[in-house]
């Protein structure tokens, strides 16, 4: 798989069902152990809540995968999350739904409906990205080309990380890795060579989709 969807920077979403309050929080991870370590703080941070319920992936093949059901009845919470983020094609991604019981039972259908809309709605508003193999650039320039530098990023697909001024100025941006190529060679041509650009790294990139 040469690129995959996750969740970007996401704020909790919250939701009131038959006097129950329901709290979304997800998460990008690289790994289970950073699936873990964000299912942790959040049931930390709602230690007081009726369940904290989760389900994610941790990996591009859906290989890697769990959930909980935290208390609720069996599958009626954790699964139906899970299926949200396999519907939605996510991967490398952990959602929690907090609940605090307002004294009304749901059943076991309405505890699903409850627990995948959460997920679904949260998703909804949350940033999602297409992580992408990326090409770090440093790009270095005199302070006569910088604007026609910076402007020359700006058209371009190009994710402006850093800018540094000294004896000239030094950007560093992120680009689909291939188009690598087409963007080095173009931004040559543009300023008549009179500029350098050297490969960083490459890496997955959060790009927006």
């Amino acid at each position: 798989m040469e690129n995959y969807l996750s969740v970007g920077d996401s704020t909790a979403t919250e939701k009131i069902i038959e006097k129950s309050k329901f709290i979304t929080n997800s998460a990008h991870v690289e790994n289970e152990q950073e699936a873990k370590a964000f299912i942790e703080g959040i049931c930390k941070k709602y230690a007081d809540a009726t369940h904290n319920c989760y389900a994610y992936i941790a990996d591009r093949g859906i290989s890697l995968y769990r959930f909980s059901d935290d208390g609720e009845p069996s599958g009626t919470a954790g699964m139906p999350m899970l299926e949200v983020l396999k519907n939605r094609g996510l991967v490398y991604t952990a959602v929690v739904v907090t609940r605090y019981f307002g004294g009304i039972k749901l059943g076991a259908g309405g505890l699903v409906r409850a627990y995948s809309g959460s997920v679904a709605e949260h998703l909804n508003s949350a940033k999602i990205k297409r992580y992408q193999n990326c090409s770090q650039l440093a790009i270095f320039c005199s302070y006569n080309n910088a604007e026609i530098v910076a402007r020359f990023i700006s058209k371009k697909q190009a994710m402006l990380l850093n800018t540094e001024y000294g004896d000239g100025v030094s950007y560093v941006v992120a680009i689909k890795q291939e188009e690598e190529e087409e963007f080095t060679s173009s931004l040559n041509n543009a300023l008549n060579g009179n500029v350098k650009v050297e490969l960083q790294k490459n890496y997955f990139y959060p790009f927006d989709v």
